[in-house]
């Protein structure tokens, strides 16, 4: 069965889909003092694959609570982290630090039998588990929700780390050519500017790809820095879709066609569901 998260059940019934699985019942509370309360009720099955994206503390509380529910009626406990949350804290920074995500992968590695994670931020996470991991790329399902014909289209990343999920992208989409913005040091001022590495934006349709937006900053300067080169239509794809703060309202700003997110985490720029890459996995 699958079992979802509070925070995740769009993308568990869409896994359930995908999968054929049936989709667990669940209840969620909170009491009085503020703990949290997950429950299964009506499990049924040798496998349970809990569904559950980390975007918080409380959310972690709830998935651990959600694998201690099933683990002594299911054969198989398979937990599926659409985003993992502490995945940025993967070294100590300074003195003193713990290794957060360490700790987090330790806690979920003791209830359950194998750990899926889609497109960690580090893909290092990984030795952090106990148990079988599996990191799920899902970037391709970007491409699906772009329109057909587009104007040379261009697929940029905002870093060169990104280039990958950018590429990933296109091969997706069919056509295009990808690029990376490149920072550049201004060596009077101190001042940084981002300008594509390579590829001439002037006309042509462009695709934005990252792994995640969190607050936007790094997304809108792209944009500003693109828009100088007179591109076409501006699309922003991205897998998580945090859009923290005001995030979304400075991408509403930057004058670009849409937003895209997966349902990784579910918000309102979710326009297309990882679960087809999770259930090969399954």
């Amino acid at each position: 069965m699958i079992v979802p998260g509070s925070g995740s059940q769009s993308l568990a019934a869409s896994l359930a889909d995908a999968t054929g699985e049936p989709l667990a019942p669940v209840e969620f509370d909170r009491f009085a003092d503020g703990e949290l309360l997950a429950r299964v009720p009506g499990f049924e099955g040798d496998r349970a694959v809990v569904v559950a994206a980390t975007d918080s503390s409380d959310a972690h509380v709830e998935l651990l609570q959600l694998q201690d529910a099933v683990a002594d009626r299911a054969d198989e406990v398979v937990t599926v982290l659409p985003y993992m949350g502490y995945a940025r804290q993967d070294e100590r920074f300074r003195e003193g630090e713990p290794v957060s995500v360490r700790a987090m992968a330790r806690a979920i590695a003791t209830g359950t039998d194998r750990v899926l994670v889609v497109n960690p931020h580090e893909p290092g996470v990984g030795e952090f588990f106990d148990v079988p991991f599996e990191a799920v790329d899902a970037s391709a399902r970007l491409a699906e929700p772009l329109p057909e014909g587009l104007r040379e289209p261009l697929f940029l990343a905002p870093d060169g780390g990104a280039t990958d999920l950018a590429t990933t992208v296109r091969d997706a989409y069919g056509t295009g050519e990808t690029d990376h913005f490149e920072k550049h040091r201004d060596r009077e001022t101190g001042t940084v500017e981002m300008e594509p590495s390579e590829v001439d934006a002037a006309g042509r349709d462009v695709v934005l790809v990252d792994d995640i937006i969190a607050t936007g900053g790094t997304m809108s300067e792209a944009i500003a820095r693109l828009h100088g080169h007179d591109p076409g239509r501006v699309f922003v794809t991205c897998v998580h879709p945090m859009l923290a703060a005001s995030a979304r309202t400075r991408l509403a700003r930057a004058d670009i066609e849409a937003v895209c997110g997966t349902d990784t985490l579910e918000r309102a720029a979710s326009c297309v569901s990882v679960a087809p890459a999770i259930a090969e996995y399954l």
